[in-house]
């Protein structure tokens, strides 16, 4: 496995890798926002301060997180990992390399939103260290309302020894 950032051409790979992953919330209500992206609306986030690291196996787009600055400090979505990838391990070393990156730059501290109907996310994320700090009801002109935790993680560099 190799990680990267991404850039504007790899557009198309992140929206393949985000509606792969992210299709078993279609029938969810409201579905997840995520599989009515596009190339072009990633493009234009990319231009517009997001970012993204990708993660490639065998050469092969695997799994994908986006991030960006937001009012709490810095926050990543999207954490996409193809199916055939998943229980792998392959989110949890994403994430990590995220928080790497992030520690390399002197920042500490990452969130991010996660819907109340997904339990299994939620202690995903606990288990690698994210505690809730709000909830709140996200409600869409003309959709239902989603119900969502925020999760914080204050980062650390591991201590060497000896």
């Amino acid at each position: 496995m190799f990680i990267r950032e991404a850039e504007l051409s790899d557009a198309d790979i992140i929206r393949n890798l985000m509606w792969e992953a992210f299709s078993i919330y279609n029938n969810d209500n409201p579905p997840s926002g995520a599989v009515k992206e596009t190339a072009e609306t990633i493009r234009e986030g990319l231009n517009n301060g997001e970012e993204a690291l990708i993660a490639f196996v065998d050469n092969e787009p695997a799994a994908v997180v986006r991030y960006t600055k937001r009012d709490h400090g810095w926050y990543f979505f999207r954490l996409a990992v193809h199916p055939s990838m998943q229980g792998g391990g392959l989110a949890k070393s994403l994430i990590k390399a995220l928080e790497d990156h992030f520690l390399t730059l002197g920042i500490d501290y990452l969130y991010c939103k996660v819907r109340k109907d997904t339990p299994e996310n939620i202690a995903k994320y606990e288990s690698w260290g994210y505690q809730i700090f709000e909830e709140e009801t996200i409600q869409k002109p003309g959709k239902s309302p989603i119900e969502v935790v925020s999760m914080e993680k204050r980062l650390y560099r591991a201590e060497s020894s000896g």
